[in-house]
Formats: C-alpha cells, structure tokens, sequence
C-alpha cells in the first residue's frame, strides 16, 4: 500500500506521516532524503533523529539523499514481509537528483522520476510518502527555482496517482484526498 502526505513547509505533515506509520505497524524504516549543507540543516536532521529515539516505536533509519529507487528496491528483495517505510521527503529528494542531473537536463530528471515512481508502485509492502507542496506560493525568479517548483508538481502528482490513500495537512490538520477526489 501507498500512502501520500503532502502539505506546505511547517505544516505538520512529517509529524502525522509518523503517527500514521505507527499506527499501521510495529516499527519501520525512516528513509531520509535530507543532507546537511548547513549547520542550520545538521540542526534539523539532528532534531529528527531525537524525536524518533523518543518514541516507544523501533525506527531503523537509513539515510539515502539521491539513490532512493535502489534502496527501496533492495529493502523490498531483501525481507519477507517487506517492512513498513516511511520516505522523508520526496522534495529533497528531488532537489538532491536536480543538482545533480541539472547539467544533463530536464529528460535525466524525469528518467530519475521514473525510476522512483516505479520502484515505489512495486514494493511489497506499506510505504508512506511525504512531499512538499511547493506549486501554491509565488512563481520563482530563477530558471532553477521554476524548473525545481515545475518537477516537484508532476512528482507529486505522478505519486498521488500511484498512492492508495493522499493526505493533505494543513495547520496541523490532516485530511484524506484520494477518497474524495472527483472524477471527470
């Protein structure tokens, strides 16, 4: 099963992406996607990292910021069942392979995409995916800013369509999408 949670910056959803993971399983895998550039980063990532040592839920964490699609592959080959993941986040994640790709243009970042959406769709077991909702704000000044505000949307919606059950949180307050949506 594939479960999606998106929201703006501060919006709660990393919060509620866990509390849903812990009630769905016993423990699971934390795939962070974030790198410390920054002390301000280091800070968070450290900040994350004692939030779940706190919990009375067993968290075993892997930290991947860009070769996601072949650590949930190998997750997935390796267990049976195949443990419960929560991915944190997709839009790290995207602006990891963007820095990276950016030289070898849009068609390598969307191929990376690919890989992902995939290698998502095909574990065989929960996995709970949270996003950033970055299109809702003002259009950005640089090429690089649109490009990266461009690829996160159709991430996002390339996962929403593959996803069973799509949160959107807000001021801390989740509700379930997918469920809702209206077809035309």
């Amino acid at each position: 099963m594939i479960i999606l949670v998106t929201g703006g910056a501060r919006s709660g959803k990393s919060t509620f992406a866990e509390k849903l993971c812990m009630s769905r399983s016993s423990e699971a895998i934390y795939l962070a996607t974030a790198q410390a550039f920054d002390e301000e980063m280091e800070q968070r990532i450290t900040a994350h990292r004692l939030q779940r040592s706190d919990e009375a839920y067993l968290w075993h964490t892997i930290e991947e910021p860009i070769e996601v699609a072949d650590t949930l592959e190998s997750i997935g080959q390796a267990t049976y069942p195949a443990p419960t993941i929560l991915l944190d986040c997709l839009t790290l994640w995207l602006s990891n392979i963007l820095l990276s790709k950016e030289a070898e243009g849009q068609d390598a970042i969307l191929q990376e995409m690919d890989r992902l959406v995939s290698s998502v769709r095909t574990y065989p077991g929960l996995i709970i995916l949270v996003t950033n909702e970055v299109g809702d704000g003002i259009v950005p000044e640089y090429p690089l800013g649109r490009l990266y505000r461009d690829m996160a949307g159709i991430l996002n919606q390339r996962m929403a369509a593959v996803s069973e059950e799509v949160f959107l949180v807000t001021a801390g307050i989740a509700i379930e999408l997918k469920s809702k949506e209206y077809k035309v």
